[in-house]
């Protein structure tokens, strides 16, 4: 992160005992081969995502994610085509499965805040600082990292646990992110801040 921004990143560090992990929309419609919506660079991240939730799970810190639907009586987005709310291809992927007890919040729009319970529930469980990861690093991601902000969260995406489809505009959407939104960061100090907790 550029060194001007170092104070800005330094007030939206985690807070122990307050973070919890978002993953963002990794279903199968955005991650598994052959789908409308594939986005390949999403299946590279999964190992990432598996570290972090292994992580977040053995602290005992919560895990929330978001799936992206359209609902099953609308004709369907041409701008988006998402799978609608009684297709396998909207739940996430098996290898990211949520457990039992873990938020799972369906929305309509890019933003996982817009229309759901996602920050009531994150409220209610205590939680102040917000770790994002998931597809796709321009548009569900930024979208859901500009809702946590404007809900006064403290932000930090995994620059090695999102993804969309274009290089370039993966560093200029995280390059928008540490300018004025949150922390970009990596998965190992994520996961060597929260086991020093």
């Amino acid at each position: 992160m550029i060194d001007r921004y170092a104070a800005f990143a330094r007030a939206l560090r985690m807070e122990p005992g307050h973070t919890a992990l978002l993953v963002v929309d990794m279903q199968r419609s955005f991650v598994e081969p052959g789908q409308p919506m594939e986005v390949p660079p999403a299946r590279e991240i999964v190992p990432v995502i598996q570290a972090l939730l292994h992580g977040f799970r053995l602290h005992h810190l919560p895990v929330a994610f978001s799936e992206f639907t359209s609902p099953s009586s609308a004709p369907g987005r041409a701008a988006v085509m998402i799978a609608r709310d009684d297709d396998a291809g909207t739940r996430t992927i098996e290898v990211l499965t949520p457990r039992a007890g873990e938020l799972v919040v369906r929305k309509r729009w890019y933003d996982a805040f817009a229309g759901t319970e996602l920050d009531a529930e994150l409220r209610a469980r205590g939680v102040t600082s917000l770790v994002i990861s998931g597809t796709m690093t321009d548009v569900c991601v930024l979208s859901t990292v500009v809702g946590a902000f404007n809900r006064e969260y403290r932000v930090s995406v995994v620059e090695d646990g999102v993804a969309t489809l274009w290089p370039d505009i993966q560093r200029a959407t995280l390059d928008i992110v540490s300018r004025a939104f949150g922390r970009v960061v990596q998965s190992k100090e994520v996961l060597d801040t929260i086991s020093s907790w």
